[in-house]
């Protein structure tokens, strides 16, 4: 068993559910997982985390297949307040993927200090 599978924590059957800082620590240098990025483009530009990939809830919903560096790795969902990635994570563990939702999303990583860049690269911002 993978040490890092302590990090999850599960409620009542559903995917797990990690801190930003968990989330953080499992994506980052060293992590095996995926942070997937599940806002709208427009939030994406504004700011997200460095090195996340995006495909938005309303994608997934629809069938969209996961980009080509999330496939067949752990997936941490992110969203803007952790409503959506919650969705995300739900409709992702039942088509057989192993994904966890950040409570709080992309406003408490902010908060909580952690790098977001915009499109360009430069600092970012939580739309």
């Amino acid at each position: 068993m993978n040490s890092m599978m302590g990090l999850f924590r599960r409620g009542r059957g559903g995917p797990g559910r990690v801190s930003v800082q968990e989330a953080a620590a499992r994506t980052g240098e060293g992590g095996d997982a995926v942070l997937l990025d599940v806002r709208e483009l427009h939030e994406w530009r504004a700011g997200h985390a460095p090195g996340a990939v995006r495909l938005s809830l309303s994608a997934l919903i629809a069938g969209a297949g996961l980009p080509a560096g999330a496939q067949d790795r752990p997936l941490v969902v992110i969203c803007r307040s952790g409503n959506r990635s919650r969705q995300a994570a739900e409709l992702l563990a039942t088509r057989g993927a192993d994904a966890v939702d950040v409570i709080g999303g992309m406003r408490d990583w902010a908060a909580g200090g952690l790098p977001v860049v915009d499109a360009r690269g430069r600092t970012g911002t939580v739309a």
